[in-house]
């Protein structure tokens, strides 16, 4: 009963292969929380992630990500509501001189890998987090080369 989708609310994600990448996320997440899933991905812009920041964390600061674990704790299943501003994440890669896709890529599976468990609130998560983005990026990418 897993499923992973991809919305845009009001902008252009220019996100592709959404099936292929919503099945990777799924599998990836099974494995480390051994759970189905239920993920909503929402593509929004700044002013959109910036109200909700506010309204539900109480931070008054621009983000490229909030995600929300919406799961009973006794559930088999993962539930979660994944909001990411691409004006955060197009202007992110530009300041690193990246790819959009690639950084949108990351920013995705950041959120799902919060879903399953882990942070990035101190230095070592940050490290951890970071790590974790890009093996699973390569192997994403890797296999859609094919």
């Amino acid at each position: 009963m897993s499923a992973c989708t991809f919305t845009d609310r009001g902008v252009r994600s220019g996100l592709r292969q959404k099936r292929a990448l919503g099945e990777f996320i799924l599998r990836m997440v099974k494995s480390y929380t051994r759970r189905e899933a239920v993920l909503s991905y929402v593509f929004v812009d700044d002013e959109t992630l910036l109200d909700m920041n506010r309204q539900y964390l109480q931070h008054d600061t621009y983000t490229d990500i909030i995600t929300f674990d919406l799961s009973v704790a006794s559930s088999p299943v993962l539930i979660g509501d994944i909001y990411i501003s691409i004006d955060r994440v197009r202007e992110n890669a530009e300041s690193m001189g990246i790819r959009l896709s690639d950084e949108r890529l990351r920013v995705i599976l950041h959120g799902a890998l919060h879903l399953s468990g882990f942070g990035d609130k101190t230095a070592k998560q940050q490290a951890e987090m970071r790590q974790l983005e890009e093996k699973w990026m390569k192997k994403f990418l890797s296999r859609s080369a094919h």
